[in-house]
């Protein structure tokens, strides 16, 4: 590696060649050696081969030898806060897990949101992850600014992201499942989601931070808040998310409440379109399916959380199949303990090969592109990211695939779909390095460990008091 001075004004150049790179287009292009040229924030050249020569203001240079080059890792679906109460109600269904742990998210505060969110923001930048979200709907009363903790949070680790600013307002009282202390009323929701998007959101091309409306889900809000809440994200320009179809108790729910099945009383609501993802999506028929399909209504796929919670297998292949765009999700941390999304590239594909199609179900391409491009998809930023093609966003990975855990794969992306987790060398959001060597470079690792140990210790002892 090398580095030189800038002419003030140019753009800074990184070059890193000699790696194996899977560039995730829509040709699925990939070099068996070849570089990247990173010209400030977009990549401006990539190809086999040597980098072309003599290219000015380069300020460093990558030796790639021994890894592999990807888009990097779009995460779709996540709970920050719940990184403080991962371990528990280890043995639960949804509806379970959810009456268990409720009284303690219903105590969180800012500090707590804070370090949590650092926490499994920097579990997801280590493994790869380039832009995030989280779907936060939790607003205790007197809690403090929980959503600028988060996308300050994100802000400082360096990564992209997206804040789904969700809101619940069916508690207990009304039949839903949080304390009444921890909703927000209809227009509460509606005034404070608006605030955020008007305050954070950024709808340029190399925005790193921007703002969904996210309704928690059809059990946790009201029948107005679903509708009011569509209407104010096409009001305001930006996407909607909640979670959906996600187990056979909801689907039962959904029923019993409103006369109809999950997707129809998505679509009754205003909640099927282009700009609307949804979390899980688990229990769906063939109608399901294609209506998500015909609306261009997007999939995050969670596989590690839907197995933990005994969900059920989503049909991804017959998504996939149908058109549906799909993409990858952590979920919250107290249902996938690793934090980590690399890992749901492997485990995607090992679960759905449970199901119906077997073998045939996915491969370690169709994981990649869940993983990366799919995930560009579901958050309207395919144009920017998500596939390494010349003037899009330089947010890339180089992973290491010839140590132990590697070597011996011939095939680059199916070592890193099929392997162990691949150690992260080099990621670069926005072209500039987040992570090196395993490390994050904007945060302290150390610092965080124990912040978020110290957190998570003090809700426990405010839930015991209480």
């Amino acid at each position: 590696m090398a580095a030189s001075a800038t002419p003030e004004g140019a753009a800074a150049r990184i070059v890193i060649e000699n790696c194996a790179i899977a560039t995730v287009d829509a040709n699925d292009t990939e070099y068996a050696s070849g570089y990247v040229v990173v010209a400030g924030n977009t990549i401006e050249s990539i190809g086999a081969g040597k980098a072309p020569e003599g290219l000015e203001n380069v300020v460093r240079r990558v030796d790639g030898t021994g890894h592999l080059v990807t888009p990097g890792l779009v995460n779709t679906h996540h709970h920050f806060y719940q990184w403080i109460t991962r371990g528990l109600a280890t043995d639960h269904n949804l509806f379970n897990w959810l009456v268990a742990l409720y009284p303690t998210w219903a105590r969180i505060d800012e500090d707590m949101v804070r370090a949590a969110a650092q926490g499994s923001l920097g579990m997801m930048a280590r493994g790869g992850v380039t832009t995030a979200m989280d779907h936060h709907y939790v607003y205790p009363k007197g809690s403090g600014d929980l959503s600028g903790a988060i996308i300050g949070a994100a802000r400082e680790m360096g990564v992209r992201f997206t804040l789904a600013r969700g809101s619940m307002d069916r508690s207990e009282k009304d039949g839903g499942l949080p304390p009444d202390f921890a909703v927000e009323t209809l227009e509460g929701a509606l005034a404070a989601t608006e605030e955020t998007v008007k305050k954070h959101h950024d709808a340029s091309f190399g925005a790193m931070t921007q703002v969904a409306v996210a309704p928690c889900s059809p059990f946790s809000v009201s029948t107005e808040l679903m509708k009011q809440g569509a209407e104010l994200a096409r009001r305001l320009g930006v996407r909607l998310h909640t979670h959906g179809s996600e187990t056979v108790e909801e689907e039962k729910f959904c029923h019993e409440l409103f006369g109809l099945g999950p997707t129809d009383y998505f679509a009754s609501t205003g909640w099927l379109g282009e700009d609307v993802w949804m979390a899980h999506c688990v229990h769906m028929n063939d109608s399901d399916i294609e209506a998500f399909a015909r609306t261009g209504t997007g999939v995050a796929h969670c596989p590690s959380s839907n197995a933990r919670l005994a969900a059920g297998i989503a049909r991804v292949p017959d998504m996939l199949a149908a058109g549906v765009p799909v993409g990858l999700g952590v979920d919250g941390t107290a249902s996938n303990e690793s934090g980590e999304l690399h890992t749901e590239l492997r485990n995607a594909l090992l679960i759905n090969r449970l199901g119906a199609h077997k073998e045939a179900a996915l491969n370690a391409r169709q994981a990649l592109r869940l993983g990366t491009y799919g995930g560009a998809q579901v958050l309207g930023r395919a144009s920017q990211i998500g596939s390494l093609e010349a003037g899009k966003l330089a947010d890339l990975v180089l992973w290491k695939i010839d140590g132990i855990g590697h070597s011996s794969i011939a095939d680059p992306v199916t070592a890193i779909v099929f392997g162990a987790a691949a150690p992260v060398t080099l990621s670069l959001v926005n072209g500039e390095p987040v992570v090196e060597n395993g490390r994050l470079l904007h945060v302290d690792e150390d610092a965080i460990a124990r912040v978020t140990r110290d957190e998570a210790q003090r809700l426990a002892r405010i839930t015991a008091e209480s």
